[in-house]
C-alpha cells in the first residue's frame, strides 16, 4: 500500500499486513470471539477497502484470522439485541451491515481467503466473496442460520450456489451443517488444503506469485470471471476480443516475451 492511501488513524480489531510486494493482507483481529465482526471491526473494514480500492501498487489481497479462528460470523448479540424493532428498521441495518463485509468485492484485483480456522455464517459468507480460497487442516466451514432461528444473510443464498452449485447449496443451507476442510474441498468452498505449520507460507507464497503477474490481465480475468462469468460462449468472445488486444498493447506484454526469451522472471509494471 503506497503511503499516502495507508489507513489514517489505528484500526480497531484488524491488521493491515504488508508481507510483500503488491500484497496486503487483512487480519481479522477479535479472537477472544473468535474473530466475530464486532461493530469496530466492521467500521476498520470499510476504511480498510476504501484505502485498498485507491491503491495502484496493489496486486492481491490476503483475508484471514487471528488465532484459531478466520471468522465466526456477525456478533449474535448485536444481531438479537433489538427483539422488538421494526422489520424495516432492521432490514435497514442488516443491508449496511451486509453491504459493509462484501465490499472487498469493491476491489479488481484477486483476492484470497485464507481460512485459517473456522468459517461461519456471515464469515463463511466473506471467504466466498473473495476470489480464492484456501483451508487449512482441521478448518470447519458452515452456514448454520436456521439453525439459530434465521434466514440466511450476507448473501449467502447467492455466493454459496455460485461456489458449489446448486445441489449442495441447498444440502448446506437447510441443514445448516458445516464440513471440514477436506469435504469443504471436495465441495468446491476451498480449493486447496495446507497442513496448519504451513499453510500461512502456502498463502503467502501463492499470494506472492499472483502479485507477480502481469496485473493490467488479473485485473481483467477477475472481472471476466465475476459472478459465475460470461453468460455464454459469445459473451465470452466478444470481451475477450476486446481484452485482449488492450493487453496486447502494453508494455508489460513486451516484457513478459522478452522475459520468456531471457528465461528470467517478468518485472511486470502495470503499464
Amino acid at each position: 500500500m503506497s503511503p499516502e492511501s495507508a489507513p489514517s488513524g489505528p484500526l480497531e480489531h484488524l491488521r493491515v499486513e504488508h508481507p510483500s510486494d503488491g500484497v496486503v493482507r487483512l487480519v481479522l483481529d477479535n479472537p477472544d470471539q473468535r474473530n466475530a465482526m464486532s461493530d469496530q471491526m466492521t467500521a476498520s473494514w470499510v476504511r480498510a477497502i476504501d484505502d485498498l480500492a485507491a491503491d495502484r501498487s496493489l496486486r492481491v489481497v490476503v483475508v484471514t484470522g487471528e488465532g484459531t479462528a478466520f471468522c465466526s460470523g456477525g456478533n449474535t448479540g448485536w444481531i438479537a439485541s433489538e427483539p422488538d424493532a421494526e422489520v424495516d428498521h432492521l432490514r435497514t441495518r442488516m443491508m449496511a451491515f451486509y453491504r459493509a463485509w462484501l465490499s472487498i468485492r469493491r476491489l479488481e484485483v484477486p483476492t484470497i481467503a485464507a481460512v485459517n480456522g473456522p468459517a461461519i455464517g456471515a464469515g463463511l459468507c466473506l471467504a466466498l466473496a473473495c476470489d480464492i480460497r484456501y483451508a487449512a487442516a482441521g478448518a470447519r466451514l458452515g452456514a448454520p442460520f436456521v439453525k439459530l432461528g434465521m434466514n440466511p444473510g450476507m448473501a449467502a443464498t447467492y455466493l454459496l450456489p455460485n461456489a458449489v452449485g446448486e445441489a449442495n447449496a441447498r444440502e448446506l443451507l437447510l441443514t445448516g451443517r458445516t464440513v471440514d476442510a477436506d469435504e469443504a474441498r471436495e465441495l468446491g468452498l476451498v480449493s486447496r488444503v495446507f497442513p496448519p505449520e504451513r499453510f500461512a507460507e502456502e498463502v503467502d507464497d501463492i499470494a506472492a506469485g499472483i502479485a507477480a503477474t502481469a496485473p493490467i490481465p488479473s485485473r481483467y480475468t477477475k472481472l471476466a470471471l465475476r459472478d459465475g462469468g460470461h453468460q455464454d460462449l459469445e459473451s465470452c468472445v466478444q470481451w475477450e476480443a476486446l481484452a485482449q488486444p488492450i493487453t496486447l498493447a502494453t508494455d508489460d506484454l513486451q516484457e513478459g516475451i522478452r522475459a520468456a526469451r531471457e528465461k528470467r522472471p517478468p518485472e511486470f509494471r502495470g503499464v
